[in-house]
C-alpha cells in the first residue's frame, strides 16, 4: 500500500503510543499466564526420542545427534522446518492404504508441541521432566548380534571413476542349521556404501563342498552385458514395460539379468531402510556349510581413496521357530524409458503358488524413480491397494513393515505399478536426453517390488541348539 500524505508525530504521541503498546503487551501476556510453557526435557525429547533418535545419535546415517537439549538446541528452527512441512520424520507411503508397524509420522499434536517449543524460546526446562534417553546398542538398531560375520578383507575403491559392484562371501562356519530372529547389515563406510545385500549360499545338495563364489559375465546371448564391475542392458534388446505381457518364450530365454548364483536374500541395507527383529516363531533359516554373499554397491562421492569393510549381524531364535521368511522380487529388467518422459509408466507381477502371509513390502528404483504402487488381485476378484508410495526418494529408501500380516491365497497376482521421471524437471536426473534401461549403476534404472512373506502350513523342524553370549568371525 501506497502512503501519499505523511503527519508529524511528537514524541508525546510516541510515549503514549508506546505505553499503549506495552499495556496491550502485558494483557496479552497476562491472558495466556495460564497457558502450558512448552518445554525440551518436559514435552519435546519424548518425542525426539521416540520418532529421530533412531537415526539421530552418533554413529547413525544422520548428520546430527538429538539424544540431549544441548545436542538438539543449535537446529531448533531447522527442526520445526522440517516437521511443519512433513519432512522429517521422513515417510512417503500415502496414509489411505496399509497400516504400518514403523509408520515414523508424527501426529498434528506432536507437530504443535515441536512449533510452540520452538515460538516460545526453544527453552531446556527442568531437569527433573527430562525421560531417559532411549538405550541402543552401538552400530547396531536390532540389539546386540548373537554373531558378527564382517567381510574377509578390507576393500580400497578408487577416487574416481564409475560405480562399482563387489561381492564378497564369507563362510559361516555353521556345523548345524540355525534360525535367525533378527539380521542386520552395517556399513563400512557410508559415505561409498550406497547398499548392501546380504544372500544365504546353501552347500551343494550332492554333498561336494561349494566353489568360491564368482561374478560371472553375463553370456553373450543374454539381453544384458558387463561394463567393468557394471551390468547394464542392451539397448537394443526387447522391450516391454508391462512386465505382466512379457511372452513366455521371451521369459524361458533370458538369462543374465541378474547375478546368478548369489543365493537366497537374508538382509538388504540401503539409505533410510531401519531393519526391526521378525515376531517370535518368525525367521530366517541358514543352512548349516552355508555362507553369506555380499553384493555391495559402491559410488565414488568420496573425492579420494576409500576403504570398507561391511558386516552383518545376527541373532537367533531363542524360541522354538515355526515359520520361515521369504523374499519375492516383482521386477521389470526389459523396461526403457524414452528421453525426457515425464511420467512413463512401468509395471511388473508377481503371482504366488502358495497361501501365504505377507510381513512387508519394499519399492526400489534408481535417481528417476517417482512413484510405486503394489496392489493384490485375489482369486475371488477381489483386489486391494497394499502400499502406495506416490513421493517415491531414492535417497531414503524404507522398508514398509505391515502392522499386520495380510493373508493372501494361493493365485494371487500382484501388480507393481511404477512411473519415472526423465524429464529435465527431475532435479536428480543424471541425463534427460537419453533413453534408460535397466543396469546396476544409479545412472541406469531398476525397477522392483520386494514382498516379504511366510507360507502357511510350513513349519519347521525343532531348533538346534543356539548356544549362548556372541562372537565375532572376521
Amino acid at each position: 500500500m501506497r502512503i501519499k500524505k505523511t503527519h508529524s508525530v511528537t514524541i508525546a504521541t510516541l510515549l503514549c503510543l508506546t505505553a499503549g503498546l506495552a499495556i496491550a503487551t502485558s494483557s496479552s501476556a497476562d491472558s495466556r499466564s495460564g497457558a502450558k510453557t512448552v518445554t525440551f526435557n518436559k514435552d519435546v525429547a519424548s518425542i525426539l526420542f521416540k520418532s529421530c533418535a533412531e537415526c539421530h545419535r552418533p554413529g547413525e546415517a544422520a548428520p546430527m545427534s538429538l539424544l540431549s537439549y544441548k545436542d538438539a538446541r543449535p537446529w531448533a528452527k531447522a527442526i520445526r522446518e522440517k516437521v511443519v512441512t512433513k519432512q522429517m520424520p521422513r515417510w512417503d507411503a500415502d496414509p489411505h492404504y496399509g497400516e504400518f508397524a514403523n509408520d515414523r509420522r508424527l501426529s498434528q499434536a506432536e507437530i504443535d508441541t515441536i512449533i510452540s517449543w520452538v515460538d516460545s524460546g526453544a527453552k531446556e526446562g527442568e531437569a527433573k521432566d527430562l525421560p531417559p534417553a532411549p538405550k541402543f546398542v552401538e552400530g547396531w538398531t536390532i540389539g546386540k548380534p548373537d554373531l558378527v560375520l564382517t567381510m574377509p578383507e578390507e576393500f580400497t575403491l578408487d577416487a574416481t571413476g564409475p560405480d562399482e559392484y563387489q561381492y564378497f562371501e564369507i563362510p559361516t562356519g555353521f556345523t548345524e542349521d540355525k534360525y535367525v530372529q533378527a539380521v542386520e547389515a552395517r556399513p563400512g563406510n557410508r559415505k561409498i556404501v550406497h547398499h548392501i545385500i546380504a544372500f544365504i549360499r546353501s552347500p551343494r545338495k550332492d554333498g561336494k563342498p561349494l566353489a568360491k563364489f564368482k561374478d560371472e559375465a553375463p553370456d553373450k546371448d543374454s539381453m544384458q552385458y558387463k561394463e567393468g564391475f557394471l551390468r547394464r542392458t542392451k539397448m537394443d534388446a526387447a522391450v516391454y514395460d508391462d512386465g505382466c505381457a512379457i511372452p513366455k518364450e521371451e521369459l524361458q530365454k533370458r538369462r543374465g539379468q541378474g547375478q546368478e548364483g548369489t543365493g537366497e536374500w537374508l538382509i538388504g541395507y540401503a539409505p533410510g531402510n531401519i531393519v526391526q527383529p521378525w515376531e517370535p516363531g518368525t525367521v530366517k533359516k541358514i543352512p548349516a556349510g552355508s555362507s553369506i554373499v555380499f553384493q555391495v554397491h559402491y559410488s565414488k562421492v568420496a573425492g579420494s581413496v576409500q576403504k570398507d569393510r561391511s558386516s552383518v549381524g545376527l541373532i537367533f531364535a531363542k524360541g522354538q521357530p515355526d515359520k520361515q521368511v521369504f523374499m519375492a522380487g516383482a521386477a521389470n529388467p526389459y523396461f526403457q524409458i524414452p528421453p525426457g518422459a515425464e511420467h512413463h509408466k512401468v509395471t511388473s507381477c508377481f503371482t504366488t503358488k502358495d497361501d501365504i502371509h505377507v510381513l512387508s513390502l519394499t519399492p526400489h528404483m534408481h535417481l528417476r524413480g517417482a512413484a510405486m504402487e503394489i496392489q493384490a488381485f485375489y482369486p475371488d476378484g477381489r483386489s486391494e491397494t497394499l502400499l502406495n508410495v506416490p513421493t517415491y526418494s531414492f535417497a531414503w529408501q524404507v522398508t514398509y513393515q505391515l502392522k499386520k500380516s495380510v493373508a493372501v491365497p494361493k493365485g494371487t497376482k500382484f501388480l507393481v505399478t511404477a512411473y519415472f521421471d526423465n524429464s529435465a524437471k527431475n532435479k536428480y536426473n543424471p541425463d534427460a536426453t537419453k533413453a534408460v534401461r535397466w543396469g546396476d549403476p544409479t545412472y541406469d534404472e531398476m525397477m522392483i517390488g520386494f514382498i516379504e512373506f511366510t507360507v502357511d502350513n510350513q513349519h519347521l523342524r525343532p531348533a538346534a541348539a543356539m548356544g549362548s553370549g556372541s562372537a565375532t568371525q572376521k
